[in-house]
């Protein structure tokens, strides 16, 4: 299935004509190749916490809030929500580790995206579960003139975070779109769920050590293997 044919469904299942007015897209995983620090950072800081866990098993949270994530394991592990002190403490260790992972550095193929996508007149809101400071803040560096804090949906801004629709659907809000006039860029399960549940065109980049059946199970209406091909492909979506 090409992205065309995908569309094509899409507006078959949905009732609707796909009018690309705007791109509500990830960060980490899309425009970071960020994932494998977080995942490291998680997994150090949780063990620390007497969890058992592995790095690997963090890429399938990827997209909730930190008080989400910590509280998956809190209930697991200790049977237990964690307190506010707690979640507030952890994810600032978390936070600490994932810095000294070193440099997150920009996805292959993003910049060139966005700036095309922008340049056709379209609307950018990135929608992201983190509230990773050190890499919000390198946003205008990397993604110079693309976003804005109103053009910005954190893990600050939501209460239910992915896979709710609740962060996508304040995405076409900011856009001031409808749902199918906005396209979703994910790159993880949880993400790709939520975009679905928004009624988005949700398109998948496979980034991370996932198969690519999860992401066509989460909800995604087409996968790419990276940004780059996915880049390829953008003038066709205009």
């Amino acid at each position: 299935m090409d992205i065309l044919e995908a569309i094509e469904a899409y507006n078959n299942r949905n009732g609707v004509t796909l009018e690309f007015k705007a791109l509500l897209s990830d960060m980490d995983g899309v425009l970071y190749n960020s994932m494998p620090f977080h995942a490291k950072a998680w997994a150090e800081t949780m063990q620390a916490e007497g969890v058992e866990c592995e790095a690997r098993e963090f890429y399938a949270h990827e997209g909730r809030t930190g008080k989400g994530t910590i509280n998956i394991y809190f209930n697991k592990y200790k049977n237990r929500e964690a307190t506010e002190e707690e979640i507030q403490r952890i994810y600032a260790e978390k936070a600490r580790r994932f810095v000294e992972c070193g440099e997150a550095h920009p996805m292959r193929g993003a910049q060139e995206a966005l700036q095309m996508i922008k340049g056709a007149g379209k609307t950018i809101v990135l929608v992201t579960g983190s509230g990773q400071k050190s890499l919000l803040q390198k946003l205008t560096q990397h993604y110079p003139n693309i976003f804005t804090p109103q053009t910005m949906v954190t893990a600050y801004d939501v209460v239910k975070g992915k896979p709710n629709p609740e962060p996508y659907l304040m995405g076409l809000q900011k856009a001031g779109v409808r749902n199918f006039e906005a396209i979703v860029l994910e790159n993880a399960p949880l993400g790709v769920e939520a975009g679905r549940a928004a009624g988005i065109f949700t398109i998948a980049v496979n980034t991370g050590p996932l198969a690519e059946e999860e992401l066509y199970e989460a909800g995604a209406d087409i996968v790419y293997p990276d940004v780059e091909t996915f880049t390829q492909d953008i003038k066709k979506i205009l």
